[in-house]
């Protein structure tokens, strides 16, 4: 008997993938402490209605402050732990996976100094996480506040959104990697509730 015949098919999931820091909570630079975590006022609801209409929703960060020796991973995985607890607060459904790149070219910390993949404007956070969750990359949508979140999406082959609730108009983050300035997103908005909005419309 023909393999092909038996082998059974995984339908893959679509995601929406999230930045954390002026995509969900206020980017308050080089955040190190839960108290300082701001939840913006559209993101349980936006969250809640994305997962229910069958999208897992996966945050994709780059840390810093980790590089830099002013948190640990383990702290920044407890401000994600708690940013969890305050979308079960306000009634909304928690993220499915948190992505936390550490690294930075030129790191305090050498443990931390390396050029890597997972590190936005590179994919390698999305592609994991579509790799470990049974993603479906194409049918997909990147959500940041930064220029190097909307490359990090196109080169995984997702579509593309900027927000404007974070850095959205601040110099791009130190990469290795040229930036190609003229890439523009699939949509621009003002929060997340929008981009929810809008990928909701786009499916139909």
């Amino acid at each position: 008997m023909n393999d092909d015949n038996v082998q059974r098919t995984v339908q893959s999931q679509p995601a929406v993938f999230l930045d954390r820091d002026g995509v969900i909570i206020e980017d308050v630079d080089l955040l190190t402490q839960p108290s300082e975590v701001r939840l913006f006022e559209s993101v349980p609801q936006a969250i809640q209605t994305i997962k229910q209409a069958g999208f897992r929703v996966v945050v994709v960060s780059n840390q810093t402050v980790v590089a830099r020796g002013l948190a640990t991973e383990d702290e920044v995985k407890a401000i994600n732990n708690y940013i969890q607890s305050l979308l079960v607060q306000a009634g909304g459904d928690r993220i499915d996976a948190f992505y936390v790149c550490p690294h930075h070219p030129n790191a305090t910390l050498p443990a931390y100094r390396l050029v890597c993949e997972c590190r936005k404007p590179r994919p390698g956070m999305l592609l994991q996480a579509a790799e470990e969750h049974n993603l479906n990359l194409q049918a997909s949508f990147m959500v940041g506040d930064r220029i190097t979140d909307i490359i990090a999406g196109m080169k995984a082959g997702c579509r593309t959104i900027m927000v404007r609730t974070g850095m959205h108009e601040a110099k791009p983050i130190e990469t290795t990697d040229p930036l190609d300035t003229s890439v523009q997103p699939d949509f621009v908005c003002g929060n997340l509730g929008q981009a929810v909005a809008w990928i909701l419309e786009s499916i139909r």
